[in-house]
């Protein structure tokens, strides 16, 4: 008999039986036939039953066939029990689906590979250093001069590939006025059939369209932006468009999937990095990431050599220009011998990896926490269950049943629950990677990430499924195929072995709860720390108008831009800065007082205009405000500032010196304000120097600081980008932040850590608690009688409930112990996530032990009062 038809045969068993049933009768009535009586024939045939069940075997795999009673057993045992079956589907799911988030996640941020070829074989060429504290970071950013040389350096060797960030710019395919967004990335000119894409339409950018500065303005589209702009339109290709001043032409379409190498956003516009004119040969212009795909037989170690070799002399050309004082400042030596590495970017690269990282994977180790919190409780659940019967599996054994098919039995049952809680959990991962998705980024710029279906996370949903069954189903399973048949059957088993594993679980729930629990309050603590720190400045009722000038304007424009704005209706104040402050964007430059270069870390300069210290509410602390006529040689500094390089006193009067083109400029010091934040939450604020608008003359681009009479700021957003044009029709408006949004960016991550780890302590908190409770009933029930026998012997309700809940609670202290001890050594790995939070701090203990220990006597309750309550002589007619 074919493989197929004993599989068939399996499934379609009445038949299979009638088949049989007719071929053992025909047997007979051929016997009868021939002369024999009837029953002499069914007699000398023997046992039609075992004639069946030798033919089943020969007609069918025997082991399946098992499996499928156990399956249609353990369906009617989920239906007997509805109520605990559901609860532990409900709980295992919520689990699963945050586990499945989870891995959509991470998969999705860290692991998918790119879709080009052999991802496997691309690296991203960094470096170490260290930053103003001292700690080591990576630098990955380079400028072209250094790309030239490393090009020619591993000619013989690797490839490498120039690549920017994507960059979210203004374009227009028509007037001025039918601006759009879109993401643009520089790209070498070889890096298409590097990767091995292949145009949808049109032709991909080849090498001869990177060679000359601003010598091909071409411009490819992904696969989805053609899609979602232009509907597939073919003839979108010899179209052109404006970025800037720079017409483009289209010239082609890429294959579907690949949307740029910076993970978290979806490029739009390819273009050729001799497009970036200005930087190409800017020495001091880091810029672009260095991609490098090795050749056939070459050697990484070798390339890498040649690499630090040609790094190390265009730095040292660099440093030739510094003085002595600057050089020793920067630290020379170590600057020019700075080491570089490979790294593997088969995943991409982009910042929101680097900064969400060890983020995304406490969230994933709270998330499988969670999971085994879950895991236990249904073991729990199925431990008490197959407890109860115990008599059932006694005489199963007793019968014959060995001791593989009651595993199988009790296995088979956790698989439907696994199976039903895997279906439920991938509906809720479905819908909740993507909202955790669009909580990463602001609202203004969100993160776009490719979460498909597919069988990665198909197959790490069957691996789970069965990973979970195995966790919850193994023990229960193990524990009821070891009964032993007369001491069951007589009622003579140990009760209290049964409790062991129980309560062993109900310890190991306990100690992952209050692990969850503990992280959960570090992040949220870290959040609300970093949430309240004062910035030094009022962000209510502020907005910051990114606004552009055409070919670049000069100063006093801007000042009517500014004028035509302050007199507009529901228009407090108006100032015009180079960027808002906590925008991401920064300036820093080498000064000296009196003559001697100042320690790194170098003060923040920003361009602003008079009247900027009123609309931000800075106070003024000495000295004066910039008047209109101020140019540059004079500065307003921060109390940092004066603290830093004048020891705290009133440095108004005084001057210091700045590299200004190379060159050293003196500043006079004309007023002190108030500290401000500048760039970010975490760092403390550093000295900071504003200089005059006017100093940097003609301004491409710049920000128009607004500052609303009352109400929501936003609602004058339509107005000002209209009046911005129309008080001078060479600028307008790019973009519009709330200065609120600007300083919410900066504890977005933090914001989303805290949110996602309450909701995880929360559901770890309730399947601990209903384990608890389900544990404590189980053990009332159990117990009935010996309760009963106490107290008609005159045992006192505290006696009761001490006999009740004094193991529970005990393996509760046990398992908030060792939680305990998890949770401070975890610190090293959610260290760099804190902000002024301690593991050790008091509060950081004291809450978890509240809430759990508060959470298992609300649990404990209904259980101990139910004890309590038992009426001891109906208690022991019925038992």
């Amino acid at each position: 008999m074919s493989l197929w038809s004993r599989i068939a045969n399996v499934f379609r068993q009445d038949r299979l039986n009638a088949d049989l049933d007719e071929e053992m009768q025909s047997h007979v009535e051929e016997a009868s036939d021939r002369g024999r009586n009837l029953s002499e024939a069914r007699k000398a045939f023997g046992s039609a039953l075992h004639h069946r069940e030798e033919s089943r075997d020969a007609t069918l795999y025997a082991w399946l066939d098992s499996l499928r009673s156990d399956t249609i057993f353990g369906w009617r045992q989920l239906l007997k029990n509805k109520a605990a079956s559901g609860a532990a589907i409900v709980s295992l799911a919520l689990a699963i689906g945050s586990c499945t988030s989870a891995f959509r996640l991470i998969d999705a941020v860290l692991l998918r590979p790119l879709p080009v070829s052999d991802p496997d074989q691309l690296r991203l060429l960094t470096y170490t250093y260290q930053d103003e504290k001292g700690k080591p970071g990576t630098g990955e950013h380079y400028d072209y001069p250094f790309f030239r040389l490393l090009r020619t350096a591993v000619r013989e060797d690797a490839e490498v590939i120039a690549i920017s960030g994507a960059s979210n710019i203004d374009i227009t395919y028509g007037s001025d006025q039918e601006m759009e967004k879109a993401y643009r990335q520089y790209v070498s000119g070889w890096i298409f059939p590097s990767f091995g894409l292949k145009p949808a339409l049109g032709r991909l950018l080849m090498p001869s369209d990177d060679v000359k500065p601003g010598g091909h303005a071409y411009a490819v589209l992904s696969h989805d932006y053609w899609t979602r702009r232009f509907g597939q339109d073919p003839k979108v290709v010899g179209r052109s468009l404006h970025i800037g001043d720079t017409v483009y032409e289209i010239v082609g379409v890429c294959e579907p999937g690949f949307t740029g190498t910076e993970t978290g956003t979806m490029t739009d516009l390819f273009v050729p990095t001799m497009m970036n004119a200005r930087a190409i040969d800017n020495s001091g212009w880091a810029w672009f990431r260095t991609w490098v795909r090795m050749k056939p037989g070459a050697s990484e170690q070798v390339a890498l050599q040649k690499m630090q070799a040609a790094f190390s002399a265009h730095r040292r050309e660099r440093a030739k220009s510094w003085s002595a004082e600057i050089f020793k400042q920067r630290r020379g030596e170590e600057y020019i011998n700075t080491p570089l590495q490979m790294e593997t970017a088969a995943a991409g690269v982009s910042g929101m990896q680097r900064g969400y990282r060890r983020a995304l994977l406490i969230l994933g180790v709270i998330a499988a926490l969670v999971l085994l919190i879950a895991c236990a409780n249904v073991a729990n659940l199925m431990a008490a269950q197959t407890a109860s019967r115990a008599r059932e599996m006694a005489l199963r054994v007793s019968i014959g049943a060995g001791r593989s098919r009651l595993v199988q039995l009790v296995l088979v049952e956790g698989a439907l629950v696994a199976l039903f809680a895997t279906v439920l959990g991938g509906l809720f991962a479905w819908r909740a990677a993507p909202l955790v998705v669009g909580m990463i980024n602001p609202p203004d710029n969100p993160a776009r990430l490719a979460l498909p279906a597919d069988w990665r996370v198909l197959g790490f949903s069957v691996a789970l499924a069965c990973a979970v069954t195995f966790l919850f189903g193994l023990a229960p399973a193990l524990r009821a195929s070891g009964v032993k048949p007369m001491a069951t059957l007589r009622g003579g088993e140990d009760p209290h072995s049964r409790r062991r594993l129980i309560h062993g679980l109900i310890a190991a729930q306990v100690a992952f709860c209050f692990l969850v629990h503990f992280v959960a309050g570090l992040f949220v603590a870290t959040f609300d720390r970093l949430s309240h720190q004062p910035t030094g400045f009022t962000s209510e009722r502020l907005l910051a108008l990114e606004t552009v000038g055409k070919n670049g304007q000069p100063a006093e424009r801007w000042d009517q831009v500014a004028a035509h704005l302050r007199q507009l209706p529901g228009v407090e104040s108006v100032a015009l800065c180079s960027w808002a402050l906590m925008s991401g964007n920064g300036w820093t430059s080498t000064v000296w007082i009196n003559g001697q270069i100042a320690d790194e870390p170098e003060p923040y300069f920003l361009n602003v205009s008079p009247g900027w210290l009123d609309t931000m509410r800075i106070p003024l602390r000495a000295g004066r405000d910039f008047r209109p006529e101020d140019t540059y040689g004079v500065a307003v500094v921060n109390e940092a500032f004066a603290k830093r390089f004048f020891g705290g006193e009133n440095p108004v009067g005084k001057s210091f010196q700045t590299d200004v083109r190379r060159k050293r400029v003196p500043v006079e010091i004309i007023g002190v304000a108030a500290d401000a934040r500048y760039r970010n939450m975490r760092d403390p604020i550093r000295p900071t120097v504003y200089v005059p608008f006017r100093a940097s003359d003609p301004k491409d681009w710049g920000t128009l600081m607004v500052r609303s009479a009352g109400g929501n700021p936003l609602v004058l957003a339509p107005l000002l980008r209209k009046e911005v044009a129309r008080a001078r029709p060479e600028f307008r408006v790019t973009n519009v932040n709330t200065q609120v949004e600007l300083v919410a960016r900066h504890t977005i991550r933090e914001r989303l850590l805290a949110l996602l780890s309450l909701f995880f302590s929360s559901t770890a908190l309730v399947l601990a608690a209903v384990g608890l409770y389900g544990v404590l009933t189980y053990s009332v029930l159990q117990r009935r009688r010996e309760i009963g026998i106490r107290m008609a012997l005159g045992a006192p309700a505290g006696d009761v409930v001490r006999s009740v809940t004094r193991e529970i609670f005990a393996m509760l202290l046990i398992g908030a112990a060792t939680g305990l001890v998890a949770g401070v050594a975890s610190e090293q790995y959610v260290e760099s996530l804190l902000f002024a939070v301690r593991v050790t701090d008091p509060s950081m203990l004291l809450v978890p032990v509240i809430t759990i220990f508060g959470a298992a006597l609300l649990a404990a309750l209904p259980p101990v009062i139910r004890a309590v309550r038992l009426d001891p002589a109906q208690t022991l007619r019925a038992e």
